[in-house]
This record gives structure tokens, sequence and C-alpha cells, in this order.
């Protein structure tokens, strides 16, 4: 018979049930998926118990997928009603268990992603056979995304693996087909080149003609409460001293259940679930998890039908501490050579940089080539010479003086061809300005990079107003090759990052100012889920840099600039800054603060007016349209700065707890 999703067809006494969600690449569990496989496995059950088949095996459709776990709209839609959660988690319960209590021994033949709901699906057969293929991966992500594996696996992965399901679990590890063969998750596993649906069939018959002993292990829990404790504890130091919704929910639904029968533990996992998933973490997680794949590619807000030039070869100016990571990324990503100019001192510290940092990526394995040929791509010049003529594209990343990068602009002008792309790394100087300083100004952008160039995913591209859009779709072209995502906008102040970010770090001195303590102001933003508070941040940025920022921008925080003038460069810098070497805040520092009013306030309150301003900076660039989605700026936020992602980002937060609201009487997303 035939189904929308699921069908199946008798193969001898083999029932072949078949999971094609046609039109899309991926299968995925969806409530049209839910409909269909109840139809299914209610007649196989009826042939099953009328002895008119001995087994059934679950195969894909798909050449690279098994079942890649739940449709995100389905969990985003869930995570909005607790009756709608409780529904959705109690449908996927009542089909895995049909499939458990099939009377006949049922297999799993696993090709491709089996992930989530996918492995859940797998582990409610008796049995799983897997193909040894590069596309073949099982795991359970959810507490990546903000849920915990609530559709059974958390209960019958313990109960198959043992303690070592835990690991797997809260880490998100993802296993190939031979690492789940050793851990038991799988049973079988059979070459690439083999009929997994032929290879299936036979194992399924050695199974059912008791040929085959599959090996179950009576795990003893007797040791769970502290196995959990210890896990526990890994949990929130990773964390920084939080244990949010869905680690939490976990390991309770383990702690509590793995002494019980499987029924009673299953039923602990739908009930913690509805608790987890509506929780505002979780649905800031989410967010954090579709903003991941809104930006993954950098080719989809390429304009349609527009074909972006190849860039064949590059030119970095200057190669200082931003130089050398684009560099890095240029030929690692691109693999082109690239032009590199300076002064002739510049060379041998920024050569032995790349050639370490080069050197660490291909112990990890993560260069696909040596690194000599990496670095004979790198052409060192110290004056513009006849290389610069065929250069494709030029990413300037000399001084933050807007008079130095204007000598250089009217010195590359001469040597560069005109259609040359012009690109600036500058993180907070007028791409307008700049641009007025160039010849054909129609091709010059903004290329925010951010440190270190090579780990960091992010880059701004800031269109100026005189910029084609076929340039900014070369220039996108090209963040595409470098693997990065990009924040598109227009110009304005601090971009889109910094401009958002401003809050954080002025908020911070504001508060020193204001008589407020050092740990106070870094421990309310710690809580939040900042991995470092502005105090700390300023510190291990230099504090150098912060003076140099806020007196270009004319921000004038005389806290800092005395900071500055008495020699405290940052911890990281000169062993001097606002923190001690055995890091507690130095009570020297407090001679140094600028002393205002004093407005002492509690870590709450802290975390609260910092976020507010973030949003209402957000608010700004969206009304100034320096960005037209606010995704855009969420994304910059928690891919450029490390914003909590149990937060969604700044936008998405205020939107959750009800900020957005009270402030502008909507919400930003719609």
């Amino acid at each position: 018979m035939s189904n929308k999703m699921f069908s199946y067809v008798l193969d001898g006494e083999i029932a072949v049930i078949t999971f094609d969600e046609v039109g899309n690449k991926m299968n995925t569990w969806s409530n049209e998926a839910f409909d269909s496989f109840t139809e299914v496995i209610e007649e196989v059950k009826a042939l099953a118990d009328k002895k008119e088949i001995k087994g059934a095996v679950i195969i894909s459709g798909k050449p690279y997928t098994f079942l890649a776990g739940a449709d995100l709209n389905v969990l985003v839609q869930a995570t909005e009603s607790r009756e709608t959660c409780k529904n959705d988690i109690s449908s996927m319960h009542e089909i895995f268990n049909a499939l458990a209590d099939v009377s006949v021994p049922t297999l799993a033949a696993i090709n491709g992603h089996c992930l989530g709901g996918g492995l859940e699906f797998a582990l409610a057969c008796d049995a799983r056979i897997a193909k040894k293929s590069k596309t073949t991966v099982l795991g359970l992500p959810e507490i990546g995304v903000g849920v915990f594996p609530a559709g059974g696996g958390t209960s019958r992965l313990l109960r198959l693996i043992g303690t070592p399901a835990i690991d797997l679990v809260l880490k998100s590890k993802n296993l190939g087909a031979d690492e789940a063969l050793k851990l038991g998750v799988v049973d079988k596993c059979v070459e690439e080149d083999a009929d997994l649906l032929d290879e299936a069939k036979t194992f399924l018959n050695e199974i059912c003609d008791k040929k085959v002993v599959l090996n179950r292990v009576e795990h003893d829990f007797s040791n769970i409460d502290e196995v959990v404790e210890e896990a526990r504890k890994g949990v929130m130091k990773k964390a920084r001293g939080r244990l949010l919704p869905a680690p939490k929910g976990y390991l309770q639904v383990v702690q509590e259940g793995a002494n019980l029968p499987l029924e009673e533990s299953l039923e602990l996992e739908k009930k913690q679930y509805v608790d987890v998933a509506t929780s505002n973490e979780t649905k800031g997680s989410i967010n954090t998890f579709m903003l991941t794949s809104f930006g993954a590619d950098a080719k989809k807000f390429i304009t349609k039908g527009y074909e972006p030039r190849t860039i064949k070869k590059a030119a970095v100016l200057g190669f200082g501490t931003m130089g050398r990571g684009i560099v890095i990324d240029v030929i690692n990503r691109a693999n082109i050579p690239v032009v590199v100019k300076d002064r002739a001192e510049a060379f041998e510290p920024g050569m032995a940089f790349v050639e370490k940092i080069l050197t660490g990526m291909h112990k990890k394995g993560r260069l696909k080539g040596e690194v000599a040929d990496y670095m004979n791509l790198i052409i060192p010049v110290t004056e513009y010479t006849d290389d610069f003529k065929d250069v494709d594209i030029v990413v300037e990343a000399v001084f933050e003086d807007i008079k130095v990068k204007e000598q250089v602009y009217s010195e590359l002008c001469e040597v560069i061809s005109d259609d040359c792309i012009l690109a600036s790394n500058t993180s907070y100087l007028s791409v307008d300005e700049l641009a007025n300083m160039v010849k054909n100004p129609e091709r010059f952008v903004g290329m925010h990079f951010f440190s270190p160039v090579w780990l960091m995913k992010l880059i701004e591209v800031i269109k100026s107003n005189q910029t084609s859009q076929n340039i900014v779709d070369d220039t996108l072209g090209f963040v595409a090759t470098l693997r990065k995502r990009p924040v598109i906008c227009n110009d304005g102040p601090g971009f889109v990052v910094n401009a958002v970010l401003d809050p954080f770090m002025s908020g911070g001195i504001t508060y020193l100012d204001e008589g407020n303590r050092i740990e106070t102001i870094d421990t309310a933003m710690v809580k939040f889920g900042n991995a470092v508070g502005p105090i700390r941040l300023m510190d291990e940025v230099g504090i150098d840099v912060s003076h140099h920022i806020f007196t270009s921008r004319n921000l004038g925080f005389k806290t800092v600039e005395n900071m500055y003038n008495a020699g405290r460069y940052g911890l990281k810098k000169n062993g001097k800054g606002f923190y001690k070497v055995d890091g507690t805040p130095d009570e020297e520092v407090y001679e140094l603060v600028d002393k205002k009013e004093e407005v002492i306030r509690t870590e709450e309150e802290i975390a609260m007016e910092i976020l507010t301003n973030q949003v209402k900076e957000g608010k700004r660039i969206l009304d100034a349209n320096i960005v037209d989605d606010v995704r855009m700026i969420d994304m910059g936020m928690i891919f450029g700065t490390g914003y909590p992602t149990d937060k969604g980002g700044p936008m998405k937060w205020s939107d959750i707890i009800g900020l957005s609201e009270k402030l502008y009487g909507e919400k930003f997303y719609k």
C-alpha cells in the first residue's frame, strides 16, 4: 500500500517500510509524517499479529538521509503553547511505542543522517544496521537546540548503552557508523558499496531465525545519583555556573528514571519536555539555531540571477593583527595568491605568526595541503609594485586613522585596475566618507572582519551610499568562498555589531563611575550568559584599544583615559588593568575612577539596563535602515560577540520577555 510519506511492501515474510518525504532533500518529522506512519504501522502490526510477516525493515527513500529529526517549524509552534507541546510529544510517543510494540522483530536500516527524532525512531526498533558511508551520522543533538531527546531517546539510549549515553546527549555528539557499532547504538555495519536493503533483510532473517542473538546488557544504575551529579557539575562549569532548562530537564529524567520501568521513564520524559520546551531559554536557543541556517550561505543574499566574479588574486594592506588574520583566511579558504603590503620590519614577525597558525591547523587536519604551499601564496611587498595590477580585491587593514587611509587610497588607486574591488576592514570609520577618497567609489565596500579572523565566522559587509549592487554581490561571492556569515548593512556609527555592543562596554564604565563594584558589574553579565563582563572584556581586548575607540568617537570616558594615562593598557597587554593576575579586581583602580553621583544597582538591574539600551540601539539601526532585517542584528551579536545562545540575540530576547512590546508596543519578529 502507499501513503503520502510512509509506504510499505511485502517481500516474502518481511515488510519493508519506506519513508520518503517527496519534494524535500531530507526526511523530517511533521504532523503529516506522524499521521502517515500511524496508518502504516497499524497495518504492519495487524500483519504481524496474524503471523503473515515475521519481521519489518524501516529504510529511507533518500540516498543520504535516514531521518533528520523534527521539522523545526513544528518545534517552534510547540514552544508557544504548553497544550500544543504536550499534544505533539504525546503523538510522538504514541507512534514510537506502537513501533516498539510490534510483535515481530523490527530493524532500522540507516544510511545518511539519523539525528534527533530520527535516532529516537530507530531506537524504538528492536535492532539497527548502518551503512559505513561518509554521510551516515547518528546523534541526539537536541540539547544544542535548547530541548532534550524526549521522544523516548533519553530513556531508550540510556538502557541500550548505559551511562555513556549521558555524555553523548549533553555534548550533542555525532557518531559515525563504526563508532555507533562500538558503543552498541547499532548492531551491525555494512560497507559503503553494499546494498543496504538486501543486507538489512538478510540480517533481519537471521534475527528472526535466532541465528543472531542481539547483545543487550542489563546495565547497573545503582550509582546514577553520583554519575548525574558529576555530569551536572560539568555542564555548569562549561556554562559558567548556569544550568539551563534543557540539560537540567534531561539530567532529571536520567536520575529519576534510570531505575524505573521503561514505561514510567518515558512518562517522565514527556512531563519534563513540556516544561523545557516552553521555557524562554528554549525559545531563544531555537532562534539561534534558525539564525545559524539563515546566515550559513552568503550566496543566498546575492541578487537572483547574478553570477559574481571569480576572485583569482587578492591583496591585503597592513600585516598587523587583523591583516595577518585576513591573509590566513584567504590563503586557507580561497587558496589564491595574496599580495601583502607593509613596512619591511612587519614581515618577519607576520610571516612567523601566519606559519604558526597554519602549522597548528595542519596538525589538526584542517588544511588540505602542506603549510609551505600556503606560505608560498603570500607575496610580500613594501611598495605598490606591478603585483597589484591583476588583483581582483584589496582589503585595507591599516591603522584606524582617516588621514592614514586617505593617503593609502590615493597611492593604491594609481596601481590597481579600475574595476578592482576596494574593501576596508574598518570597524567604525564612516564607509561613506572613506568611499569619497577613492577613484571609482562605486567599487568601494566595507568588509569588517572579526578577530581571530580564521576562527570567527562573521563578517560585516557595509555598503556606502555609492557602492554598486554588483560590487556588493561580488563581495558576497568572496565572503561565501571564505565561508563566513555576512551581516549586510548600510553605513552608520558602529555599523551593526559594534553599535549594539557599545551599550555593553560603555554601560560597564558608566556603572563603575556611579559607584558600582567591578565584580558586581561583570558578574551581572556573566549570570546573564556572557562569557565575560564589560570590565573584564576591556581588560582582555586592551584598555588602550578602548581608549582609542572612545576618543575617536568622542565618547569621552574619563575613567578609561585615566587608566590609559596611568599606563594600565590591560591585563593581557602589559599586566596592568582593572584586574590583577589572580583574577580579582585591583583596588588601586578605584582611585582612577571618574566618580559621578552614586547610583548603586543590583545585578539584575545592570543586566536589564544593558539589554534595554542594546535593544534601543537595535531599534535605531532598524529605523535608520542600516539593516532591514532584525535577524541581521541578532546574528551579528551571537556570532560576532558571543552573545548568549539561549537568548537568541538581544532583539529576540526582548520579544520573548515582553520588553519590545513594553518599549514600542510590538515585537521585532513578526
